[in-house]
């Protein structure tokens, strides 16, 4: 690779010889992460500066009012549901009241808000993207944001030879990026063909940690199974600025950048463990292990009962692992984990489809005092 590339080169430079199965392209994802890059706004506010007010015009249905954060000095934004879930979570109020006011008393929401600011003052990160709240957050959290995580991962995804990005996404919540290598094949069972891979997710709104994850790509039903966390990083930091002052721009310090530097570098090595040999044999020993526990026919539904439960299904997700499970015919603890991260392939929501992949991986590691109450 060239020196200096930035991330939409590096982007183009894989998806010359890409395909994707779903989600954005990884030159579309490129430019969006460099585009929320330069158009975010961040701001460390004691929420003695901060107000709810109602924008709008309660005149006109058109126009209904809506809740707003009006940041002292710096005018006022948007806030979507991610900051509406974090502002009632802090503040104390039970979401679903604070919905129930956002809907059908927005003067009321904001009275609420407006009393709990002031009654318990405290300092917080407000982020902003396209004038919009996109989070609420302690005034510790320090940004691992998707444009150092791309920078960081995009350089060693474009020198692994053959390498296919099947998956990418960049949703309120968090940053996806799925990869596979066919350098890395096995047999689970006999025809049953598994490929080598990762998932690096991040989100820059405080709802997960900097990770990657080995991801296991079952090619007969084209679906991944997330089987074990590589590397986590929190977004915790020092609190920044005084108690009483709204501060902007505060991330560029010589400290923050040498300890990006040094995490990157985790970062850059752990994906390479993850397209390593020796790691990959030992995922599939696990799932060949797995596929050789066996669940009697009479206890088909006791086991997709049990796994509803335990990993909170809905009732719509347990019928199809069900009618996904028998149709499948491998009645193992490695067919009921395809069961569920079958139904990734239709998940409307992004975010989703990854929680149904990692299920997968949950299943498998089952312990078996755990298995025992599914298997014959």
């Amino acid at each position: 690779m060239q020196k200096g590339l930035n991330i939409v080169d590096l982007a183009r430079e894989i998806q010359r010889w890409c395909f994707m199965q779903k989600g954005l392209n990884i030159v579309d994802l490129a430019r969006e992460i460099q585009r929320v890059q330069e158009a975010k706004k961040d701001f460390i506010a004691p929420t003695t500066k901060l107000e709810m007010v109602l924008v709008g015009d309660p005149n006109h249905d058109d126009d209904p009012r809506e809740p707003n954060i009006k940041v002292e000095g710096n005018g006022w934004y948007d806030v979507n549901d991610v900051a509406h879930d974090q502002l009632a979570e802090r503040l104390g109020i039970p979401r679903p009241y604070y919905r129930r006011m956002q809907k059908e008393s927005p003067t009321l929401l904001c009275q609420n808000v407006n009393t709990w600011f002031k009654k318990n003052p405290e300092k917080r990160l407000v982020r902003t993207l396209d004038n919009r709240v996109r989070a609420f957050l302690s005034d510790r959290y320090r940004p691992l944001d998707n444009d150092l995580i791309a920078g960081a991962c995009l350089p060693i995804l474009a020198n692994e030879a053959n390498l296919n990005i099947v998956s990418t996404q960049l949703t309120d919540r968090r940053l996806y990026i799925q990869a596979i290598t066919p350098r890395l094949t096995a047999e689970v069972k006999r025809g049953d063909v598994v490929q080598a891979g990762i998932i690096i997710s991040n989100s820059e709104v405080g709802l997960g940690a900097v990770s990657i994850e080995t991801l296991i790509y079952r090619l007969q039903c084209l679906n991944g199974m997330i089987a074990s966390q590589g590397i986590r990083r929190n977004h915790v930091g020092k609190r920044i600025g005084s108690d009483d002052t709204v501060v902007a721009d505060f991330y560029q310090t010589e400290t923050i950048e040498a300890d990006n530097k040094a995490f990157m570098l985790k970062l850059r090595d752990t994906l390479l463990y993850h397209f390593e040999e020796e790691n990959f044999k030992a995922q599939v020993e696990r799932l060949r292990a797995a596929a050789e526990q066996l669940i009697a026919p009479a206890k088909i539904n006791d086991a997709v009962e049990d796994v509803t439960k335990r990993f909170s299904l809905n009732s719509s997700e347990m019928q199809k692992v069900l009618g996904n499970f028998i149709t499948g015919g491998d009645l193992s603890k490695w067919g009921l984990a395809n069961a569920v991260t079958s139904l990734a392939n239709e998940a409307e929501d992004y975010d989703r489809v990854v929680e149904l992949e990692r299920i997968g991986g949950k299943i498998v590691d089952l312990t078996p005092t755990e298995f025992k109450v599914l298997a014959a």
